[in-house]
């Protein structure tokens, strides 16, 4: 969760280090420090706050000369925000500097120990205590090949947890070292210059060409190259990759936030996700071992992820269950693996994360292949450790995705779970070829349908965002995929906006909910599934005769029943039913983003949020 970024060359360290944390924001905000070696040893700035604090106090007049440094943005897990707390921690004796994402489990006991033998410490943060063990164990290791590296094994050795550590070491002016387990750290490869980072994003605009470390492999860095080893520090080679995204990518390209610029790009999105994986009218999907036999072989299908991605495998159980009459059972990644769930050789488990690195999926990806299930994984980041681990993997290619509330995310995930259920299909023949076809051509449509939905949109739902956007309450309802879809409409809401906002099944609504609605509340509901309009209609007046004011979501074809029962109504092009999702949440997408831009909330950066959690 936490930003890494760590640099060697022959420019200045420290504006390298800003301009790739200021990437890296979004992954961690409330503090934010950098370390860089010079002749006089290891210098620190640090403070809490976001960036601007840091950037501020180093142009006032705080210089940090030197070509080897660290940089972090702290997302806390141990100890309150504080300029005590931020990172980079320096070890006792001032040797080590070290900044780190994940948490070391153990580090209280660690900590005892240490203190026992004499070392004090500053900080209430976990990472402390690797600073602090580095400079005992370095202490300890005399005069052999290579005292570093040798501490850094006997500490890896020793902590529990996660972790990507970047680190700097006053008597190696000349090296940076990097080690992780479990949170994600990759090598950027330059001319005369070589970067360590969190997301491939902080160096993007330097290089390339990256290599990815696996869990505890060490990369030493100098300035003309890179070694490698593995845990026992016997040398390694590395693979090198380029990376192919396109610098503007990243950047937010004349857009207000990166929010907006991901929900504009998703159209194109979904081409890129779409369009390779069908070939005159058939589903290819190349990538992944999953033959006609195999597709036989499964008897249950889970889908395990989180947040937005949990909503895309929502979506997905009435897609399959439709499709394909197979079981489906749709997990939490944070509860999957404790509730001791059933796997075996038969069950094939879908692992749905964007960024690849969530620790809690990860767990339970390596909790299904423990038992023996055959795992597929949607991810969008190419070598992630998601994507290695997985029997089978699908990129859904969207590009880099920097905003902290997930769009084009959960719209190409959307479509990578039609194009696998509609592949099952295929193979295993169980519709009529025509019924087939008009599934493919429709989700070959999809990519122009999400541009026109968003083009015609936009001006509407802004003017009803006025309207609405000092509300404390907001409810979203629905029924079978409407449903699935309001779960994500209301987390976009509640994520930026910081509205309270909640979805409802419209059946459950007198099951308790119907008790908070009172006069002026606002309900969105979501009325796209035909077979149910009747039933949501009845909802609608349900909550209406309660004082509900209520904006209706629908089909084009909808329009003028829709508008007897509701107050506002936006209506989306029409598309086969398990695919209504991608075009209902488009205009509710917006919605949450002009409403959060109307209350002035930091949109792409929201409290308390980060975007990658690489952290239990």
């Amino acid at each position: 969760m936490c930003g890494i970024v760590g640099y060697i060359g022959e420019e200045q360290a420290a504006p390298v280090l800003l301009e790739g944390l200021g990437k890296l924001e979004y992954r961690g905000y409330d503090s934010a420090g950098v370390a860089v070696h010079n002749d006089s040893g290891l210098h620190v700035v640090k403070s809490k706050g976001r960036l601007a604090v840091l950037e501020e106090i180093l142009h006032k007049g705080e210089t940090l000369p030197g070509t080897v440094g660290i940089g972090h943005t702290r997302w806390a897990t141990h100890g309150a925000p504080s300029d005590v707390n931020s990172h980079p921690q320096v070890s006792d004796g001032g040797t080590f500097a070290v900044v780190h994402n994940g948490i070391i489990e153990n580090y209280l006991y660690l900590k005892n120990h240490l203190k026992r033998r004499g070392v004090e410490f500053v900080s209430d943060t976990d990472t402390e205590v690797v600073a602090q063990m580095l400079e005992y164990y370095y202490s300890r290791n005399g005069e052999g090949p290579d005292p570093v590296l040798a501490a850094i094994k006997q500490v890896t050795d020793r902590v529990e947890g996660s972790y990507a550590l970047g680190i700097i070491c006053a008597d190696c002016p000349e090296k940076v070292f990097a080690v992780r387990k479990d949170s994600p750290l990759i090598v950027g490869l330059g001319d005369r210059e070589n970067f360590i980072a969190s997301d491939v994003t902080a160096i993007l605009s330097r290089t390339r060409r990256i290599c990815r470390l696996k869990d505890r492999e060490i990369a030493v860095l100098e300035r003309d190259g890179a070694s490698f080893f593995d845990g026992d520090l016997y040398p390694i080679e590395k693979p090198e990759e380029t990376v192919e995204w396109d610098v503007a990518a990243a950047e937010k390209g004349g857009y207000e936030h990166f929010m907006m610029k991901e929900i504009c790009e998703q159209p194109e999105a979904l081409r890129k996700t779409i369009s390779p994986r069908i070939r005159e009218g058939r589903i290819q999907l190349d990538d992944i071992p999953l033959s006609r036999e195999d597709i036989q072989g499964i008897s249950r299908i889970f889908i395990v992820a989180c947040g937005t991605s949990y909503h895309v495998g929502a979506v997905a159980k009435y897609a399959f269950e439709k499709l394909l009459r197979l079981p489906i059972e749709v997990d939490v990644a944070s509860e999957f693996r404790y509730r001791d769930p059933i796997l075996d050789e038969k069950t094939l488990v879908i692992i749905i994360s964007q960024s690849g690195e969530t620790a809690d999926t990860l767990a339970a990806l390596r909790e299904a292949k423990r038992q023996g299930a055959r795992t597929l994984s949607i991810v969008n980041v190419v070598g992630s450790t998601i994507a290695n681990e997985s029997d089978g993997v699908l990129y859904t290619w969207a590009g880099p995705e920097i905003a902290v509330a997930s769009t084009k995310a959960y719209s190409t995930q959307l479509a990578m779970i039609y194009l696998i259920a509609l592949y099952m299909v295929q193979e295993l023949g169980v519709l009529p070829e025509e019924e087939l076809a008009g599934y493919v051509e429709a989700l070959e449509e999809l990519p122009q349908m999400a541009a026109r939905c968003l083009e015609e949109g936009k001006e509407a739902i802004q003017y009803f965002a006025a309207q609405y956007f000092n509300a404390g309450d907001m409810y979203f309802i629905g029924r079978n995929v409407d449903y699935a879809a309001s779960l994500e409409a209301s987390l976009k809401l509640k994520e930026i906006s910081y509205i309270h906002s909640e979805a409802y099944t419209g059946g459950e609504l007198k099951h308790g909910p119907i008790s908070l609605i009172e006069d002026g509340v606002l309900v969105i509901a979501i009325c796209t599934y035909g077979k149910l309009f009747d039933k949501m209609m009845a909802n609608i007046r349900e909550v209406k005769a309660r004082g509900a004011v209520v904006l209706g979501i629908g089909t084009e074809d909808m329009r003028s029943k829709l508008a007897q029962e509701t107050d506002w109504q936006f209506c989306v092009p029409k598309v086969p039913d398990f695919m209504l999702p991608s075009m209902s949440i488009l205009p509710l997408q917006l919605f949450a983003y002009y409403v959060a831009s109307m209350k002035g909330c930091d949109i792409d950066k929201p409290r308390n949020l980060a975007k990658s959690v690489t952290v239990e």
